[in-house]
């Protein structure tokens, strides 16, 4: 089976400032990620895909590395996205030094055994993606009682979103995980 139902493009493909920005990755990773190759067809999308990916994802200050991939497994799970999971789920191993904790948020979320912390972190982000249309004050006051503050509430939700749409091109695309991943953290 291919890795997409639409086109990839490689690595050597890519304009110069997206070949020096995914080498970069791939060089980390040991291999081109199936999401720059599915995006690099559209190189403005891909850089601005990985624009936003990297103002949120990066950030230093609030929640940290691990959490911030927390939510990614915990929506994409919600999502039923398998390469946002199994891709982000190895990122999560890797940064919370937990090999379990990605399987057991990705596939159900409310039994995984999580601190004060990251269960209102997962239960804020599962309340935003999986009926958005009913989430309000409530969740808000929820996740503030849980010791949140307003900026990492705001990166919860921006997380949410922003992998909300990633799950939605994987979706299209029927993206496949790259098989380096299944390992990565184990």
């Amino acid at each position: 089976m291919a890795d997409s139902r639409f086109w990839v493009t490689e690595l050597e493909e890519l304009p110069d400032d997206l070949r020096e920005r995914v080498g970069i990755i791939a060089q980390k990773s040991g291999f081109v990620a199936n999401i720059f190759r599915a995006l690099g067809h559209r190189p403005a999308e891909l850089r601005a895909f990985l624009d936003y990916h990297d103002a949120l994802m990066d950030r230093q200050d609030g929640l940290s590395k691990a959490e911030r991939e927390l939510v990614v497994v915990a929506t994409s799970g919600a999502n039923h996205c398998t390469y946002c999971v199994v891709a982000h789920g190895a990122i999560l191993r890797i940064r919370s030094k937990d090999p379990h904790l990605a399987d057991q948020v990705a596939t159900d979320p409310w039994q995984a055994d999580l601190d004060p912390r990251r269960r209102a972190i997962t239960d804020l982000a599962l309340a935003l993606a999986r009926k958005p249309e009913l989430f309000g004050q409530a969740d808000l006051d929820k996740a503030r009682a849980a010791g949140l503050t307003d900026d990492e509430i705001w990166d919860v939700g921006s997380i949410t979103a922003l992998f909300a749409a990633s799950n939605r091109l994987a979706h299209l695309t029927a993206l496949r995980p790259n098989p380096e991943f299944y390992l990565m953290g184990r």
